[in-house]
């Protein structure tokens, strides 16, 4: 049952949070590439809203089924790239950041596929999804019912 529906959420805050997507949205990251990070960020946060969300924003954006039923064994299996690893790495890390050190062999590994400016959105990219998986689990918002728009 939802605690909190957005109508109920006061003003600005959605808002102010939007802006933020916004200017990661400009980035020059890939699109698909911070889809399949929001999609590990909710299944380690377990917010099913999100998860739905971004596994939605992943098929309308072209990823295959395969890559993303495995993302949360990412490291089992042969499907992402290097590149795609590093930056999932970080991603946990990040998030379970309680629980790890972002090492210097981590930072390293992140600097040879990422300028210092994609990094920074990385980490902005990465937190941003943790607030909004925690607003979703504190609201309860309905699964199920978010539509991908372009």
């Amino acid at each position: 049952m939802e605690r909190i529906s957005f109508s109920q959420i006061p003003a600005g805050i959605i808002e102010k949070l939007m802006s933020l997507e916004k200017l990661i949205k400009e980035s020059s990251l890939d699109y698909k590439l911070l889809e399949i990070l929001r999609l590990r960020i909710a299944q380690i946060n377990k917010c099913a809203y999100c998860i739905d969300m971004h596994y939605k924003e992943l098929r309308e954006a072209g990823e295959t089924e395969l890559r993303i039923s495995t993302i949360s064994v990412w490291k089992e299996t042969p499907f992402f790239t290097e590149k795609e690893k590093v930056a999932l790495e970080f991603t946990e890390v990040l998030t379970l950041i309680n629980k790890n050190e972002i090492s210097d062999q981590l930072f390293d590994s992140l600097t040879k596929f990422f300028d210092i400016e994609e990094i920074c959105f990385l980490a902005l990219t990465i937190s941003q999804l943790n607030t909004w998986t925690r607003l979703m689990r504190t609201f309860k918002s309905t699964v199920g019912n978010y539509e991908v728009t372009s």
